[in-house]
């Protein structure tokens, strides 16, 4: 998950919505533009320090470092709108499916470039 952190509403509601099944994992995640603040709520979660990340940046590069079964299925952008199409498009570009909370991108060009990918 990338936003979603300490006071985020979205973020909660993705997480619960992620567990009504019991089929998906929260993993690992970059939960707010402050790194430190970000990794702490990882570790809050549950999640293993070493999968709470600082940045979604640090995330995906770091997550391609691991065996393909061990590493995220796919990312949750739950991040203010503004913020959607960075993770999305350096998610896309490493393989990784993207589930974004909406919108998708702030506007059509955005949109194309993420269809291109």
């Amino acid at each position: 998950m990338v936003g979603g952190g300490p006071g985020a509403f979205i973020g909660e509601v993705h997480r619960m919505a992620a567990r009504l099944d019991g089929r998906i994992d929260l993993v690992c995640g970059s939960f707010s533009a402050t790194p430190t603040i970000s990794r702490s709520f990882g570790e809050a979660l549950g999640l293993d320090p070493n999968r709470s990340y600082g940045t979604y940046q640090e995330m995906i590069a770091s997550e391609m470092q691991l065996p393909a079964d061990e590493r995220m299925d796919f990312l949750v952008i739950a991040t203010p709108n503004n913020i959607h199409f960075g993770p999305a498009k350096l998610a896309l570009e490493n393989g990784i499916h993207v589930l974004s909370d909406k919108p998708a991108t702030l506007d059509l060009d955005e949109a194309i470039a993420l269809q291109e990918i």
